[in-house]
């Protein structure tokens, strides 16, 4: 049996979890695939995990907010009492962060960012390395292997099972479990779409100048519906938060069409836009990394490039 932790929000599964669901299938072969799920609005969002084979889900039981350790803890308890084969989780800063924990408590071996997985002992798996720039074959040894999938690096696949059956559980936890918890939420969207989600997202790097520069490129975002994102530089040099920075250490984000401006194209940044549909980059040196990587390139001087598309944007939209 292979034991799958799966992020939930609004009463829905997450969707990075579904494309860690679809690798833990892969991986349990024609064995079972249960679930775990914690927090509020786990037990609504269980019963969809049937159409993408999950036999059971196991809801525990956890007053207050999210708690790293105590997380932690659910899975290893279910761990010990189920003993699966592996625990799959999608490879977002929380599920790399509970499953870490899980790990430390059962003496299981992590390997994170992986993109496939066999069976086996030791299990060969293959993960992203050096913010995605290179590939890696490992075995992973142990009685129980904990595996976090990258981001958009596995397509959702559906398995319709019938409704999995869903049992709640308290957790026995210690009192260290909660010492670090999260007691507040500061909400920094402005009501719109979020940057993982959104279809289109406009960056700006280095190269747009300033934060009075993201002007011309929210306005062309505005126009396709997208949002605006930007580099690990900018948020260093405070033009824009971080809650805007697209990269390993920032979002990891996957629209239809990336419109990177006057971004070099740093290995970090590549590792957050890889999942993009289609990239267009504007960047005034010929020679920038991201050309490499782009579907679509223009060269040259993006404060006159990206006034000049929205005037079209603009003209296209009048006209019909």
């Amino acid at each position: 049996m292979v034991l799958a932790f799966i992020e939930h929000a609004d009463g829905e599964p997450d969707e990075l979890s579904l494309q860690a669901l679809t690798l833990a299938r892969g991986y349990a072969g024609g064995d079972p695939v249960e679930a775990v799920m914690i927090g509020p609005g786990a037990a609504d969002a269980a019963p969809a995990l049937g159409e993408h084979g999950v036999a059971t889900a196991h809801v525990a039981q956890l007053d207050g907010g999210y708690a790293p350790q105590a997380y932690g803890r659910a899975v290893a308890e279910l761990v010990a009492r189920l003993e699966p084969t592996a625990v799959v989780a999608a490879g977002t800063d929380r599920g790399n962060e509970i499953l870490a924990h899980a790990a430390a408590m059962t003496g299981g071996v992590l390997a994170a960012n992986c993109v496939a997985a066999a069976p086996g002992d030791p299990a060969e798996v293959t993960r992203l390395r050096w913010g995605g720039s290179l590939l890696e074959q490992a075995r992973v040894h142990g009685a129980v292997k904990l595996l976090t999938v990258a981001p958009h690096a596995v397509a959702i696949a559906t398995a319709a099972a019938g409704a999995p059956a869903v049992e709640a559980f308290t957790p026995e936890l210690r009192d260290e479990d909660l010492v670090a918890r999260v007691s507040e939420r500061v909400d920094t969207s402005t009501g719109g779409l979020s940057l993982a989600e959104s279809p289109v997202v406009v960056s700006g790097g280095r190269g747009v100048g300033s934060s009075e520069g993201f002007g011309a490129l929210e306005e062309l975002a505005g126009l396709l519906g997208g949002v605006v994102g930007c580099s690990r530089a900018v948020t260093s040099a405070g033009w824009r938060p971080h809650t805007d920075q697209v990269g390993q250490t920032g979002t990891k984000i996957s629209p239809e069409l990336y419109i990177p401006c006057g971004i070099s194209g740093a290995t970090q940044h590549m590792a957050g836009c890889k999942g993009a549909k289609k990239i267009l980059a504007i960047n005034a040196d010929p020679e920038a990394p991201i050309l490499a990587s782009a579907d679509y390139a223009v060269v040259g001087d993006l404060s006159e490039i990206v006034p000049a598309i929205t005037a079209e944007l603009r003209k296209a939209r009048e006209a019909s």
